[in-house]
């Protein structure tokens, strides 16, 4: 029954994402893409788009996406439901007994050993990613189909990602950019590019999505 399944699905995966939201896009790509085969790569990155684009957190927001696809209204609040409930349950544990831990060396090293952990599992999925948006026509499961890098590139999109990273790092008055800013404007400028100017001027152009 597809409500049980994304039930279980969505609670491990809210269960073991140690880091925030993002630490949770390896699993949901494990689990989502490479073994149910409920989504593909490139509907996964467009759900990822938005979700980081819509209030609210986002590993609830990719769980309420991801559910309603296969579940429709129901299958949403599953998913929901259950990627928030094991972080309920520890949080109120721990909130419960954290004045008695919060010294123990013996788990503040198990979260010392976590925290790499989980930069290397979100740098993990940040490569993924930027992959899948730069090298559209390429096959990432099989680098050696690649008969040309060069040739597989979307220079469009390499350049937005450049830019988007090097505006994140500005700051103004002691203060970056408001991440809003940044997708609102990358949604501008993509509704131009892609929307208007590429289809007028390469109308055979394929971009990432």
């Amino acid at each position: 029954m597809i409500y049980l399944e994304l039930f279980w699905i969505f609670f491990r995966i809210g269960l073991f994402t140690i880091g925030g939201g993002y630490a949770m896009i390896p699993m949901i790509t494990q689990e989502i893409v490479d073994e149910k085969g409920w989504l593909t790569d490139t509907q996964l990155l467009n759900y990822i788009g938005i979700s980081e684009s819509t209030p609210g957190p986002f590993a609830i927001n990719i769980a309420t996406f991801v559910g309603t696809s296969q579940g429709g209204v129901l299958g949403g609040v599953v998913a929901t439901f259950s990627v928030v409930l094991p972080s309920l349950i520890i949080i109120l544990i721990f909130a419960a007994i954290y004045s008695k831990i919060s010294k123990n060396r013996f788990l503040r090293g198990a979260f010392d050993g976590i925290k790499p952990v989980v930069t290397g599992l979100i740098s993990a999925a940040g490569v993924s990613i930027a992959l899948q948006v730069i090298l559209p026509l390429m096959n990432l499961k099989d680098f050696s189909s690649a008969d040309s890098w060069f040739d597989k590139f979307d220079w469009v999109s390499l350049i937005l990602v450049a830019a988007a990273f090097g505006a994140s790092r500005i700051k103004i008055k002691n203060k970056k950019l408001n991440p809003v800013i940044l997708i609102v404007g990358g949604g501008v400028v993509g509704y131009l590019v892609f929307g208007l100017l590429i289809p007028a001027v390469a109308p055979g152009y394929i971009a990432a999505g």
